[in-house]
């Protein structure tokens, strides 16, 4: 909920009770008012979907989100933190491994010879002619 024509904060003290009463008496098994920089934040947690549902649709709680303090901008709504927190309706399936999923194979490089140093001078071999 964010700050409107009122501040979000007088909105938390005339409809927090209300909501919290109605959401601990529909299933809520964790609930946290969190005060923010232009706004408030009220996390609930239910054990099933359906508990959520329940509360949703409660005349209080649509009372409450209806009197926001800006309805235009003002109200964000989200079934869990990030997206969904239910579980996935069916487990995922593997990817399937069809053309192009494979890697190309890097050529090998022949390997390059190696010619170790020389550590002592080449001897020259100087011949002697007798005349």
């Amino acid at each position: 909920m964010r700050d409107g024509v009122l501040p979000a904060q007088r909105w938390k003290d005339g409809y927090g009770e209300s909501l919290l009463e109605a959401a601990i008496t529909h299933g809520a098994k964790r609930w946290e008012w969190t005060v923010l920089p232009g706004g408030v934040l009220l996390e609930l947690g239910f054990r099933e979907v359906d508990d959520w549902q329940r509360f949703r649709d409660l005349p209080v709680v649509t009372a409450a989100l209806d009197a926001t303090p800006d309805p235009v901008n003002g109200l964000f709504v989200y079934p869990g933190r990030g997206g969904s927190s239910t579980k996935p309706s069916r487990p995922r399936k593997p990817r399937p491994m069809g053309a192009g999923a494979a890697a190309v194979p890097i050529p090998a490089q022949p390997p390059v010879p190696v010619r170790l140093a020389d550590t002592e001078p080449p001897v020259e071999i100087l011949r002697v002619f007798a005349a």
